[in-house]
């Protein structure tokens, strides 16, 4: 009925099957140790069911729903960015054409007009931005505004609709279809912080930057780099254009990639003393909790795929 392209078919039976082991683990859990809360692992594999039934069916339902999809992710987390970071009273003008930055950056993006979509943010919004509030007439705080604005913008908007690109590049592996590297992609952005995490708990000793993140460990690390790389050497070839060597190189990238992501976000939680960006996901946070590696992985890997392959 949907004309799902085989290899991605398999990715998403696979990405199931963790799920529902993932669930067996935890009821296995409950079972034996009756007396222990579980709510909180509870709570993230039930998300856990829900992110990827949603993200599933709008990739199912086609392009132009998924594209609307990214959109309305950007909207969330540039929301998300903006209430937990303070801004002048007077920018409310001003965050209103940050906000209008995301239905246009993604029209690009449903065009294909790759030319627009990478200079619409960086120049023209990042231009328009400062200009707008220089109408205003308030110069106190003016330059700390502005790096909020132009950083929120960045992240939210023109980093996430990397992904929603990726589904309109033409289709060079069909078996895997336009769904092909953005399943990749959030696949295995996702299993490297399980990775990471798994082989800190399991090896974990020397810490990178406890000031950032106290969890964080060069065997975590090291060993999510390792696990990706070698993984994605094996997946790329199934769902992207790349063959096994440059699968290992976006395996890599996107560890490494990732990594940072997450304890950039991170920073500005311990800046603003919060432990979560939001509570829209419950187990993980806000969307910017479920999305600070991506923000760094999506345009990496967009780019290496695109300048690679295109």
């Amino acid at each position: 009925m949907f004309n799902i392209p085989s290899q991605a078919s398999y990715a998403m039976l696979a990405v199931l099957g963790l799920l529902v082991i993932a669930s067996g683990i935890l009821v296995a859990l409950q079972w034996r140790r009756p007396n222990t809360d579980y709510t909180e692992l509870r709570q993230r594999t039930l998300s856990w069911w829900w992110m990827i039934a949603i993200i599933f069916s709008v990739l199912i339902l086609g392009q132009n729903i998924a594209i609307i999809f990214f959109g309305f992710l950007s909207f969330l987390a540039l929301k998300e960015f903006l209430s937990i970071v303070p801004t002048r009273h007077c920018d409310r003008r001003v965050i209103f054409w940050a906000y209008l930055s995301i239905p246009l950056q993604y029209y690009w993006v449903s065009m294909g007009w790759y030319g627009m979509f990478i200079i619409f943010i960086p120049v023209y919004i990042f231009l328009l931005l400062p200009m707008r509030m220089v109408l205003l007439g308030e110069v106190k705080g003016f330059i700390h505004s502005a790096g909020i604005l132009h950083w929120a913008t960045m992240l939210t908007v023109f980093c996430i609709s990397h992904i929603a690109y990726l589904l309109v590049l033409p289709v060079q592996n069909p078996a895997a279809g336009f769904i092909g590297p953005v399943l990749f992609l959030l696949f295995m952005t996702q299993f490297n912080d399980v990775c990471q995490y798994f082989w800190g708990k399991l090896l974990g000793k020397r810490k990178i930057i406890p000031k950032v993140s106290p969890n964080k460990t060069w065997e975590g690390f090291i060993g999510g780099l390792l696990t990706v790389t070698l993984c994605s050497a094996l997946l790329a070839p199934l769902l992207t254009p790349l063959s096994i060597g440059e699968g290992m190189i976006a395996g890599a990238l996107i560890s490494a990639s990732g990594f940072i992501g997450d304890v950039v976000i991170s920073s500005v939680k311990r800046d603003l003393e919060i432990k979560d960006c939001g509570n829209l996901i419950p187990g993980h946070g806000g969307i910017l909790d479920r999305m600070d590696s991506l923000i760094y992985t999506a345009p990496l890997f967009f780019h290496f795929l695109y300048y690679s392959h295109y």
